[in-house]
């Protein structure tokens, strides 16, 4: 049986406790400096802080497997000693803290597998979007093998055991023969795959994209008066997200035709089960970025990040004509209303195309 270390105590990479523990194998649980709450009471009940699921109206925490211990970030090192795996479980904001402090530390000889979604200005001054692991790589001379999770997976609906497919992406395609055999189960399906940019970059485009359908149904809230949704609107927006992400994907190499399914797959998920759903919501309701932002004070939104830097970037490539504005009027609507605070205003009439057969 293998030991695995997982770096990050918040809900999805608590989460991928439960497949691993499912199949007999040891997990410490490591908390970063920001985690501390969590493990001590993880350490004093076994029960996690913030991963939760809903039973009856009521929310309840989880209790974690039997195998899994927790440790603050100060026993790190140790429990690196001796590990089959390091798991990066970090969010997209800690992301920069872990390369910086963690990476440097990660023996040669340990595989990573990174839950964090994001992608990243390759800071060539182009808009030219690189995927994590690629980023990773910056922080160290060493030949780290560094793999990463895509698709359409919520912490909690892990944790409760619901049937899940996702893809695992990495260099090295015997390595992540054995890294699925650690994780596959009769409810955690894994593809996978050595395009690395490809997945990632598809799986970080949902984060903007799913504040872009969620806005149609603040609009139908605020429409109606009362919490009652439309979908012909959302199926519009989602339509339009796909169309935009897979333009996104071939500027950015990551394979669109292979790719946009799992990028697509991951919005659905989003836009249904997510903390991106919140503030697309609020957005479409017509409140203003801050007025969003103090409601959902306290609440991790990756979302924020990954459009205004996708949006950025996109700008960057209007400025030597790899992109134009007409191309991705979603996305450049959903940084007006980020950044230039705007209120919804969806530009329905620029999604409008003709198509000659």
């Amino acid at each position: 049986m293998a030991i695995i270390t997982i770096i990050g105590a918040g809900m999805m990479g608590s989460a991928m406790s439960f497949p691993a523990c499912r199949n007999g194998h040891t997990v410490r649980l490591v908390g970063t400096p920001l985690d501390r709450e969590i493990i001590a009471h993880g350490q004093k009940t076994g029960d996690h802080l913030t991963l939760c699921h809903d039973v009856a109206g009521k929310k309840t925490s989880f209790h974690m497997p039997e195998g899994v211990t927790f440790y603050q970030y100060e026993e790190l090192g140790s429990c690196m000693e001796g590990a089959d795996l390091l798991i990066c479980g970090v969010s997209s904001f800690g992301l920069q803290w872990f390369c910086e402090n963690v990476v440097p530390t990660i023996p040669e000889a340990l595989p990573v597998l990174s839950i964090t979604k994001g992608m990243i200005d390759d800071g060539e001054g182009r808009g030219n979007l690189i995927s994590y692991p690629e980023y990773m790589m910056r922080f160290t001379d060493k030949k780290l093998r560094i793999n990463a999770v895509g698709g359409p997976c919520t912490s909690y609906e892990l944790a409760d055991l619901d049937p899940t497919e996702v893809t695992f992406c990495g260099p090295d395609m015997e390595l992540l023969r054995w890294i699925r055999s650690l994780f596959e189960t009769d409810f955690y399906h894994i593809s996978l795959s050595t395009d690395v940019r490809g997945v990632e970059c598809a799986v970080a485009l949902k984060n903007a994209y799913a504040l872009g359908v969620s806005l149609a149904i603040g609009l139908s809230y605020r429409r109606e008066g009362r919490v009652f949704e439309h979908y012909n609107s959302q199926a519009a927006l989602f339509g339009q997200a796909a169309k935009e992400m897979y333009r996104l994907l071939d500027l950015c190499d990551g394979n669109a035709r292979e790719n946009i399914f799992l990028g697509v797959g991951d919005l659905y998920v989003t836009v249904f089960g997510g903390r991106t759903r919140k503030i697309g919501t609020l957005l479409g309701e017509g409140k203003h970025f801050d007025e969003a932002l103090e409601i959902l004070k306290g609440v991790t939104l990756e979302s924020i990040v990954i459009a205004r830097r996708t949006a950025d970037a996109v700008l960057e490539m209007m400025k030597d004509g790899r992109a134009t504005a007409e191309q991705f009027p979603l996305l450049l609507h959903i940084r007006e209303l980020l950044v230039d605070d705007a209120t919804v205003n969806v530009p329905w009439q620029a999604f409008e195309t003709e198509h000659l057969k």
